[in-house]
């Protein structure tokens, strides 16, 4: 007989099974969509938040730490003054910025829009006319700067933009333009003029002929020099220190050479803003190298070789990614725990899908091994069918997330989605292969309380134990800083794998010890559970106990984690504000009347108090560190304490007896003053204190040394500059409303905007957004193993009880029974899960920092003690009570379902289904 073809026999197959079994192609099919989009979109979210991230902070950063900044001194003396001014001119300036910027290696990459160049003093000049301002007597200092661009960057409030003629080194009068803020402080106009001294013979005139309203204020073309937009105080360094101010003046370009007659030092620059528009975040170490060429390296020869052979390249840009990379570096690990929960979990679903198929075709491929099928051909034939449905499947995954998911690379995803096809193709071939090894007559029992561990799985065991304890010990010792590896960000996985094992191994203890005494009981219900639960196969215990193990410790391990995050951000925020809103006066004045009653008024306020602040010595010719005095009303300040959970305190402590004070004193102040009465000298008089109470912070001074007295028993006191207000979900609009019908030079502090700015930075909310749904992701492929599970051993339950059905069982004891075979292996997965995730959390603890993942949206930002993880109830107990929920819900419907049917339709003789 002639033998057909491979192909078309493997043809024929396919077909005839996935006609025979069409559902459970789509099932399959549907399973790896949503397992390969989710294994391609993870690394692109991953990419696409770290990207923002790091164009986040180098175009949140302040520009004069961002831009770079190309220098060289003032043409040399040896040169004629004709060849110096002309080097400093517009035009040769633009030839060389024009071949530094592209110098710039990549990826570094200019924006032309910020970008400036021009002549500016290194050196402020004196202003030598009296009647500019002088705070502590001394004159004002400008800095001039001829700087390109002025046009495109300002808009002309008064006057006109300064400009030039033929300006030579000698030229002894420019013009030149400040902006509003510079006019307002230094008292200048249009038509002002300036003596500036520095030169030999005679001071350069600068005549102011326009005011500027900058655009743009807080980008590089106005602030990488702040002082050329906003004019500043400036404190000597003589003793007493005194103050001056220190202004910017805005020259036309061509005005450059005029600098160059002058002792102000002048210097070329080229700035050069960093554009961040085609950054990813896989440039953070291309950018620190190509940083790091410039400021000292092949790249600053070449800017040697456009600017001149002294030319020096400064910027902080190499800092502000260094913060980045420090940052991402904390985060990944915290990530990686539930990248590798999520995929750990989906293996399991994805090989749990495949031990089904092979369990339900067990007796078609034993009769094929039994006529001689070879396991090359059985293989072949269950990849190709399996092939068809996957592959598709996979694709489509893959596309969906390209599209959800756009700004990142094509590789990593292209791997994520291949690595589900290749282990969804492989799960049934090698499953089928491993099972039917040698032709058998019949069916192994393969029960857990059959099973007798071998040698080969005794040493994978130990393998998994060591690998686990490893990452514990390294997370516990190195931490989350620094590099990190993959076993560190396995550690709770591994973990939970370990705890799986070991469940396995004492499951059937227990089931045995408790099926004696239900065997004495009346029903058969008791003992038949446990007989059923204890013989369920060993691979449909062990698969769903270890996804549920994995994917609870996941849970309790994030939610733990997002729990320490949002603590460490309200409680930072509670002590940068000190309450839950914090108003203060500008300079330090009294605040204005009427505001306490209007702030009372606010929705939301529950309790309002008014503080001001003195400082104490023990004596009037005490010269040592004074003591911060803060003067309360007694009832209202302890309140707003006690509700802030700052430092509470009864408010008779802050009573008075025979002219003593009672005081409330934090730490340092007790310690300093004793117990006993003290005289202080304070700014409103002499004042005799004791110390009743002792507290570690308090609303008024949340961070720093205090000592709290009643303001009334203080005479001449100051009055009140502080305003602090109690209230969950205040209106913070309406609160700023009432502090400007209050009156002007308020500072209005929100607790809840605080504690929103923390959490600003996309690195943090992108990582916080993957956990999430990495958890969720995690827990569903759970709830798909416990239901693949109890699907694995669904016809011989039904089957079951179809047969007790005809002995006599009602149906309600027949769900009874199905529900309490159900619930020995839920009831350990929960029981073993909260365990295992408050061990995973306790063990893990010491070495995972919060800090960086809850504060970096805040560089100065601090919660004392740090951001500790901690175990957190409600993360522990509601996953394992859901998983108990379920597995009782999956029972009763099954129940409900094989009810339904006529036990006829189970017993069918012949019926190996």
């Amino acid at each position: 007989m002639t033998e057909m073809p491979s192909h078309a026999r493997g043809a024929s197959w396919v077909r005839t099974r996935l006609r025979s079994a069409p559902w459970s192609a789509v099932a399959l099919g549907v399973l790896v969509l949503v397992t390969a989009f989710l294994a391609a979109v993870l690394p692109r979210a991953v990419e696409v938040y770290e990207t923002d991230g790091l164009r986040t902070a180098v175009a949140g950063a302040p520009p004069e730490s961002t831009v770079l900044e190309l220098k060289t001194p003032q043409p040399g003396f040896e040169r004629s003054e004709g060849a110096r001014a002309d080097a400093v001119r517009p035009e040769a300036l633009a030839a060389v910025g024009a071949r530094a910027r592209a110098l710039l290696p990549e990826p570094l990459r200019a924006d032309p829009a910020q970008s400036a160049y021009g002549v500016r003093t290194a050196k402020s000049l004196q202003a030598l006319d009296r009647w500019l301002p002088r705070p502590d007597g001394l004159p004002p200092r400008f800095t001039l700067l001829a700087q390109s661009g002025a046009a495109a960057h300002a808009t002309v409030r008064e006057g006109r933009l300064p400009a030039a003629g033929r300006v030579e080194v000698d030229t002894g009068a420019v013009e030149g333009a400040v902006t509003r803020e510079t006019a307002r402080a230094l008292r200048l106009r249009v038509g002002s003029t300036l003596a500036l001294a520095e030169y030999p013979d005679r001071p350069l005139t600068v005549r102011i002929t326009g005011v500027l309203e900058p655009r743009q204020p807080q980008r590089s073309y106005w602030s990488a020099e702040p002082v050329l937009r906003s004019p500043a105080l400036v404190v000597s360094s003589g003793r007493p220190p005194q103050f001056y101010w220190e202004a910017g003046v805005l020259l036309a370009p061509g005005a450059a050479p005029a600098l160059l007659g002058g002792q102000g030092e002048p210097e070329r620059y080229w700035r050069f803003a960093p554009a961040t528009g085609r950054l990813t975040g896989s440039d953070a170490p291309a950018l620190v190298a190509a940083v790091a060429s410039l400021e000292d390296g092949p790249a600053l020869v070449r800017m040697r070789g456009a600017a001149g052979p002294t030319a020096q390249l400064f910027t902080g840009l190499e800092q502000v990614i260094g913060a980045h990379t420090r940052t991402r570096e904390a985060i990944t690990p915290v990530v990686g725990v539930a990248v590798f929960g999520i995929a750990a979990v989906a293996v399991v679903v994805l090989l749990m899908s495949g031990g089904l198929a092979a369990a339900r075709r067990d007796a078609e491929l034993a009769l094929l091994r039994a006529r001689g099928a070879s396991l090359r051909g059985i293989a072949g034939r269950l990849l190709a069918e399996t092939a068809v449905p996957v592959v598709p499947a996979a694709v489509c995954g893959l596309l969906l997330a390209l599209l959800v998911v756009d700004g990142a690379r094509l590789l990593p995803a292209l791997l994520g989605a291949g690595a589900v096809a290749l282990l969804a193709c492989a799960a049934l071939p090698v499953r089928a292969v491993v099972a039917h090894r040698r032709p058998r007559a019949h069916r192994e029992r393969d029960d857990l309380a059959h099973a007798r561990p071998g040698g080969r799985r005794a040493v994978a065991e130990l393998t998994v134990l060591v690998l686990a304890v490893g990452s514990v010990a390294a997370l516990r010792r190195r931490g989350t800083d620094g590099s990190g590896d993959l076993l560190v960000s396995a550690a709770p996985v591994l973990v939970g794998v370990v705890a799986a094992l070991v469940l396995v191994r004492l499951y059937p203890l227990p089931l045995r010890w408790a099926a004696g005494p239900a065997g004495r009981l009346r029903g058969v219900v008791g003992f038949l559970s446990l007989a059923r639960s204890g013989r369920s196969p060993a691979a449909v215990a062990v698969l769903p106990l270890l996804a549920l193990l994995i994917a609870l410790t996941t849970a309790a391990f994030g939610g733990s984690v997002l729990t320490g995050v949002a603590d460490a951000r309200e409680r930072a925020a509670l002590l940068a504000t000190g309450a839950d809103a914090r108003l203060d006066t500008a300079d330090g004045s009294p605040l204005p009347a009427g505001l306490a009653r209007a702030v009372r008024e606010v929705p939301g306020v529950r309790q309002a108090t008014a503080v001001g602040f003195a400082y104490a010595a023990e004596h009037a010719s005490d010269r040592t560190r004074p003591l911060p005095v803060i003067g309360v009303e007694p009832d209202t300040y302890a309140r707003v304490a006690r509700q802030t959970g700052l430092g509470g305190f009864p408010a008779d402590r802050l009573g008075s007896a025979d002219g003593v004070l009672g005081a409330v004193a934090s730490p340092g102040v007790a310690e300093r003053l004793g117990r006993g009465p003290r005289r202080l000298a304070t700014d409103s008089g002499v004042v005799t204190v004791r110390i009743t109470a002792v507290s570690p912070r308090t609303p008024a001074a949340p961070e720093g040394e205090f000592l709290l007295v009643d303001a009334a028993g203080i005479e001449r006191f100051a009055g009140p500059t502080t305003l602090l207000a109690a209230g969950a979900g205040l209106d913070a609009k309406a609160l700023r409303a009432a502090a400007r019908g209050a009156g002007a030079g308020l500072s209005v502090t929100v607790r809840a905007e605080e504690r929103a700015a923390l959490a600003d930075s996309p690195l943090q909310t992108g990582a916080e957004r993957v956990y999430v749904w990495a958890v969720v992701a995690g827990a569903g492929y759970a709830v798909l193993a416990l239901v693949l599970g109890l699907l694995r051993t669904a016809p011989e339950r039904a089957a079951l009880l179809a047969l007790l059905r005809t002995l006599g069982l009602t149906t309600r004891r027949g769900r009874r029974l199905i529900g309490l075979e159900a619930l020995p292996q839920a009831l350990l997965a929960a029981g073993g899960g909260v365990a295992v995730g408050w061990a995973a959390v306790r063990l893990l603890a010491p070495g995972v920092d919060l800090g960086r993942l809850a504060l970096s949206g805040a560089p100065g930002a601090t919660v004392p003690g740090g951001a500790v993880l901690r175990a957190d109830p409600w993360s522990l107990v509601l996953p394992a009570a859901v998983t108990v929920l379920l597995a009782g819900v999956v029972a009763v419907a099954q129940a409900w379902w094989a009810g339904r049917r006529t036990p006829i339709t189970h017993l069918r003789a012949g019926d190996m289904r």
